[in-house]
């Protein structure tokens, strides 16, 4: 049964359909295979309403709302203008600011999809006017957009805490540590682009310049402030963020900066609605499939055939950091999400893991295969803002994948990356 479900999925992608498709029809397949007959169909309909029914997913259409409302008001142009005033005149200052500019918005985001447009399509075309090849502009951009997907709020994390019952506010301050030493790594590796490439360097901002853009990005550094500070203070739940950040951006934009006017609502409420039912759908499909493989004991015989089970700590955690590398090269990192984590649960407990460390690895692993190539879904959400070919966009990655994999690998060696400040804060 299982060879015959997986096979569907992998014809139905290969056939174009979008991935809620596969995942829906694989999954009705084998409630059929497993119980003959089409009237216990409700079943997997109730698997699917129990799939989406827990309270902490109300904080993903939440911090999605807010993300919309920032990304078609002021406040993400100002977090980017003042990363600029104090960092663009160094060699590599643009690409620089590019990275931590994606940082930033992915402490309000929580995508990576939602970084590459919000960050990129300002910040491109002036790095390619400054003198940076066009390969290493978009591979820099879907690449540092994966640390939006580590700093809090994270949309996968908040998947992932769900479906393994994890804390999300601990997953949430764990992904802090691994985020910001990618923001270096990546800033040095840029400013040694740079240099090689005699890139020129932008003129430097004047102090009373960086005092006007700090004053003008005060308001939408609050963001950051009332996710972490509210969760780590103990003030809010992570759902009880989210809906403080979307109180907190209409506020911004509609009565502070007025950059939006009550004609918007619709656009934004209709965007945010249509990415919340692909994501719920989703949700709900991966629930079901999870409960399919699980009632056969796909987990089982896939983990026995590995040998997982006779792996130490170490190994399990590589194991599944490949798995998950790997599967979000072809397959939406929610999807992946959904449908790993039952696999590995078992072992994960059976070794002692830290399921919060765990959950960071997994997280960190998605991010990185969404913009690994053949079909990270980064890459292609680059081609269709950016109108550029695919072979341009994935050219300059390599660097970036390598880093990105450094970091995955101190995690497994180093857990202290992601643990530190969740043993500050709730231990």
């Amino acid at each position: 049964m299982a060879l015959t479900i997986f096979l569907i999925m992998i014809v139905l992608l290969l056939l174009g359909f979008p991935m809620m498709i596969p995942l829906i029809v694989a999954t009705f397949v084998g409630f059929i295979m497993m119980f003959g007959d089409i009237s216990k169909m409700e079943f997997m309909v109730q698997q699917m309403m129990a799939g989406i029914r827990p309270a902490s997913l109300i904080a993903v259409p939440m911090f999605i709302l807010a993300a919309d409302i920032m990304t078609r008001g002021h406040s993400a142009n100002r977090l980017i203008d003042m990363v600029m005033k104090f960092v663009g005149h160094i060699k590599g200052g643009l690409a620089v600011s590019t990275a931590a500019a994606c940082t930033l918005f992915g402490a309000v985001s929580g995508s990576t999809q939602a970084t590459v447009v919000a960050v990129g399509s300002p910040l491109r075309p002036r790095m390619l006017k400054a003198g940076y090849k066009d390969s290493f502009v978009l591979a820099l951009i879907i690449n540092a957009s994966d640390i939006a997907f580590l700093i809090p709020p994270s949309i996968g994390m908040i998947i992932y805490g769900v479906i393994s019952s994890t804390s999300i506010a601990e997953l949430f301050i764990a992904g802090i540590g691994p985020g910001l030493l990618l923001l270096v790594l990546f800033s040095a590796y840029s400013m040694v682009y740079a240099a090689v490439k005699g890139v020129p360097t932008e003129p430097k901002a004047s102090w009373g310049e960086r005092l006007s853009a700090v004053r003008s990005a005060v308001w939408p550094l609050g963001f950051p402030v009332i996710i972490v500070g509210g969760i780590y203070g103990g003030v809010f739940s992570p759902t009880e963020a989210a809906a403080a950040c979307v109180l907190y951006a209409i506020i911004l934009e509609f009565v502070v900066f007025r950059s939006l006017q009550p004609a918007d609502i619709y656009l934004i409420a209709k965007s945010t609605g249509l990415i919340t039912a692909v994501v719920f759908i989703l949700v709900g499909a991966g629930a079901a499939f999870s409960w399919v493989i699980s009632f056969a004991q796909v987990p089982q015989q896939i983990l026995a055939a590995v040998g997982v089970a006779d792996m130490g700590p170490k190994g399990v955690l590589a194991v599944i950091s490949v798995a998950f590398f790997i599967g979000c090269m072809f397959v939406d990192p929610i999807v992946v999400i959904l449908i790993l984590v039952p696999i590995f649960a078992p072992v994960v407990n059976a070794v002692g893991l830290d399921p919060v460390l765990v959950g960071t690895i997994i997280t960190l692993q998605v991010a990185i295969g969404s913009a690994t190539p053949p079909f990270g879904c980064d890459i292609f959400t680059a081609i269709a803002i950016f109108k550029r070919p695919y072979v341009e966009v994935i050219r300059g990655i390599f660097p970036f994948t390598v880093i990105l994999l450094l970091v995955s690998v101190s995690l497994i060696f180093f857990p202290q990356i992601a643990l530190f400040l969740r043993d500050l804060a709730f231990r």
